[in-house]
């Protein structure tokens, strides 16, 4: 049966900053077959399941490019390192200790997380069990883009292997889930893949036609470092071995590059994702994010993980991305309040290589949100689109749907046991801090 979803305000995330403020959806097998102001017909209604939406306000799911949800039971392990220190003396030893129970109860609590604050769609670059995952998501009703990653410190023998298991899973998982799962190849970083494994990584992900996923100059001691050791920035290598051309890549962070950058990540078609708050949490710096928008780099919003973020709410790194980009070049509008909102829907789209998603259109995917005005934060209600980047919260979204299906109404999650996953969390927290004492 068709679904209605009227009386509603629709900000339609279109080139023309559209927003309806009356109108109703009509959805049709999981996609947007009627966008319009006004009622639904009478014939319309007779035809399909109709929800009042009383009012809120309906817009494209968020979209989360860069995070690593099964590092959720880290969260505030550490508040005070920077990334090299952070990574070696407070989660690679807690990450040692991961076992399957920990890392599936670790994932449900960020896709709790997520759902109760409006992303649809996320990114999940990680090693652990990603096939438990993929079946969980699947069952649950997200849309997401999952890769096996790599680290290439070893023996050829074991990045053979990690290759061959990371390839394995890409093409079992691509476009599963009537669609809803992605899948991509994912090198760690150039700090953790020397260039020939990545090399490989990269004809592998051509010879498949899927993306790469890479961690890339988060901080000035990974820059130093590395052109210490080969004599320019990793970008610029990647250049030089012809391993940007022909390949669909998301670079993770980006926030040591410089003008050249830009230009050769405009020339190639390459995406950023921007993940304000972790970087700023670990002290790595702002991302230059005006300078690559100017250049037509495609630019999404990520949250990086709860270890280092320490939530997983887009709306603050919607506000923390527009905000500094301001504060930084002391220019009121270097970043748009619109773009905000396009970085964290219809170009992280884009980044990740959707089609037919981030905008609320007729034949679009229907991925959306709800979210009620009835709070004193968004009044008076007539900027919505002022009031979605600079006072929105997670907290006020009240509804969600993926192709269609609702996973929350009213506040209340529909495919996943709230109570069940923050006991679960809890219970394998424990466990964990056991094994390390």
């Amino acid at each position: 049966m068709d679904t209605i979803i009227k009386n509603v305000k629709i900000i339609t995330m279109n080139l023309d900053k559209h927003v309806i403020a009356y109108g109703y959806v009509l959805i049709k097998d999981g996609r947007f077959a009627i966008v319009s102001d006004g009622e639904p017909t009478k014939e319309q209604r007779e035809k399909s399941k109709v929800i009042d939406g009383n009012g809120k306000w309906l817009m494209p799911g968020l979209i989360n490019t860069h995070g690593h949800p099964a590092m959720s039971l880290l969260r505030g392990i550490n508040d005070d390192l920077p990334l090299n220190d952070w990574l070696e003396q407070a989660i690679w030893p807690y990450e040692r200790k991961l076992d399957k129970k920990s890392v599936q109860a670790a994932r449900n609590l960020s896709l709790v997380e997520m759902l109760e604050s409006g992303t649809t769609t996320f990114v999940d670059m990680y090693h652990l069990h990603m096939h438990e995952f993929a079946e969980t998501i699947e069952t649950v009703g997200m849309r997401a883009s999952l890769m096996r990653s790599v680290i290439g410190l070893c023996s050829k023998e074991e990045q053979d292997e990690k290759l061959a298991e990371s390839l394995s899973f890409a093409k079992q998982w691509n476009r599963g889930a009537d669609g809803r799962i992605r899948t991509m190849l994912a090198p760690h970083a150039p700090y953790t893949c020397p260039p020939d494994y990545i090399e490989r990584i990269v004809q592998a992900a051509r010879d498949e036609s899927l993306p790469v996923h890479m961690h890339l100059a988060e901080t000035r001691k990974e820059i130093h470092d590395y052109m210490d050791e080969h004599g320019m920035h990793p970008l610029e290598l990647l250049e030089e071995r012809q391993l940007l051309e022909g390949t669909d890549w998301l670079f993770a962070h980006g926030v040591h590059m410089y003008e050249q950058h830009m230009e050769l990540l405009q020339k190639h078609g390459a995406a950023i994702s921007h993940n304000p708050k972790s970087n700023l949490k670990l002290g790595s710096g702002v991302a230059q994010v005006a300078s690559m928008l100017k250049h037509g780099v495609k630019v999404g919003l990520g949250t990086d993980s709860a270890a280092s973020n320490n939530a997983l709410d887009m709306f603050e790194e919607m506000r923390f991305a527009v905000l500094l980009q301001r504060g930084i070049n002391e220019q009121a509008d270097m970043i748009e309040t619109y773009e905000g909102l396009q970085m964290a829907t219809v170009f992280g789209a884009k980044a990740l290589r959707y089609e037919g998603l981030g905008t609320i259109e007729t034949g679009q995917e229907a991925d959306f949100i709800l979210l009620s005005p009835n709070q004193a934060h968004l009044h008076p209600t007539d900027h919505v689109l002022s009031h979605l980047v600079f006072a929105a919260k997670g907290s006020d979204v009240t509804d969600v749907y993926v192709q269609g299906k609702a996973l929350m109404e009213n506040k209340q999650l529909t495919t996943i046991d709230k109570e069940k996953v923050l006991a679960e969390a809890t219970l394998q927290f424990n466990n964990l801090k056991k094994t390390l004492q």
